[in-house]
């Protein structure tokens, strides 16, 4: 089977090379200019009308988006190593895990991103909040966070499973660092673990 990836800046593209290198694949990739707006327009936004990436075409045509739908379709042709699970329950577990991260920290943090720093860049693209409730985002992942700081105990977030969990925390993390949303102070496991994480070969992918 042949795949293209369809990559680009950001920490969305980097959560699937990051699972890609942990599951060892190597698959082509065409870098999109999203700074230029060239996923919104041309053939690209044919293909992924939402305009996100990163995507994945497939040599039938098809194109999968979202990183989530991404790894579990990298996951389902290449199941070792596992990144989601190798038993329902283990799947269960770090779909949970994905979608706390996703829905409580990504997306505000992300959002708070698009109305404040990133605002110049993504005004003109699509509709956004204002500067005030950006900043609230802001904290509302910031809380998320702590949350999550407090609620976690092993080496990852699912225990002692490294998992597509931990490298979508870990992506964001990073990205957040770099737009004016460090991690809080006062956290305990988050450093370590962010450590741990960057300590592995995939995340320089």
């Amino acid at each position: 089977m042949t795949m293209l990836i369809y990559d680009s800046i950001g920490p969305n593209p980097r959560v699937v090379r990051m699972a890609m290198a942990e599951k060892g694949l190597t698959i082509p990739t065409e870098t999109i200019d999203i700074m230029a707006g060239h996923n919104r327009q041309g053939d690209y936004i044919k293909k992924v009308p939402a305009g996100g990436t990163p995507a994945l075409a497939l040599d039938s045509g098809q194109v999968v988006s979202e990183i989530t739908v991404i790894a579990e379709y990298l996951e389902e042709l290449h199941p070792a190593p596992a990144i989601i699970g190798t038993t329902a329950e283990e799947r269960a577990e770090t779909r949970k895990c994905v979608r706390i991260i996703d829905l409580g920290y990504c997306e505000p943090m992300a959002n708070g991103f698009r109305a404040t720093e990133g605002r110049p860049m993504f005004e003109p693209r699509f509709p956004i909040v204002s500067v005030a409730a950006g900043q609230e985002l802001k904290a509302i992942a910031a809380k998320k966070l702590q949350w999550l700081d407090g609620l976690m105990a092993g080496d990852w977030v699912c225990g002692d499973r490294f998992t597509l969990a931990d490298i979508l925390l870990f992506c964001f993390v990073e990205f957040g660092a770099q737009v004016g949303q460090p991690l809080p102070d006062g956290l305990t496991w988050l450093p370590a673990w962010r450590d741990r994480v960057a300590a592995r070969p995939s995340a320089g992918a």
